[in-house]
């Protein structure tokens, strides 16, 4: 597996950067190259990407959710993937975004070349559009403030939002 680990900083409160990461189906609105995510369940997404000029589709399980502090996921069919994204206050009503990735870059290293710089360049970006796309805005396209426990468990969203993540 490789790893890939990215982080930045955010001009915006960290609750309403946390809830609009939670819409993961607004990220082909800052992700290069993907084309769908359909949320299947609280727990469950569906992806469609484009990566290395090759169509990709998985399915994922978030294994982790804790509101405000990081959502970790696991693939469960499809590319091989995992990681973890993680929010930390900062001064000033700001916050930072880690993201980590891991992969298995088998099957696209020959169509790309270098697949760590790909995928190391394609985060950074990512990420740059995910803080341009809320600084945009003066709050989130949606939120869901529920747990997911590493057991399985779910705890509802009780803070009056709507919508699904």
């Amino acid at each position: 597996m490789a790893r890939v680990e990215k982080s930045i900083e955010v001009d915006r409160p960290l609750r309403m950067v946390y809830d609009q990461w939670t819409q993961f189906e607004d990220f082909p609105r800052f992700m290069e190259g993907v084309d769908e995510v359909h949320q299947m369940d609280d727990r469950t997404l569906h992806w469609k990407a484009k990566i290395g000029g090759k169509d990709e589709e998985w399915t994922a399980e978030i294994v982790q959710q804790i509101p405000d502090q990081q959502i970790a996921w696991r693939h469960t069919r499809g590319a091989i993937n995992s990681g973890v994204v993680t929010f930390t206050p900062l001064e000033g009503d700001r916050c930072r975004v880690t993201l980590a990735l891991e992969y298995d870059p088998q099957g696209v290293v020959e169509k790309v070349g270098d697949m760590l710089g790909f995928v190391s360049r394609r985060v950074e970006g990512d990420l740059e559009r995910f803080k341009r796309f809320v600084e945009e805005r003066t709050m989130e396209t949606g939120a869901w403030r529920g747990t997911i426990h590493p057991s399985g468990g779910v705890t509802p969203d009780h803070s009056g939002h709507t919508g699904m993540h």
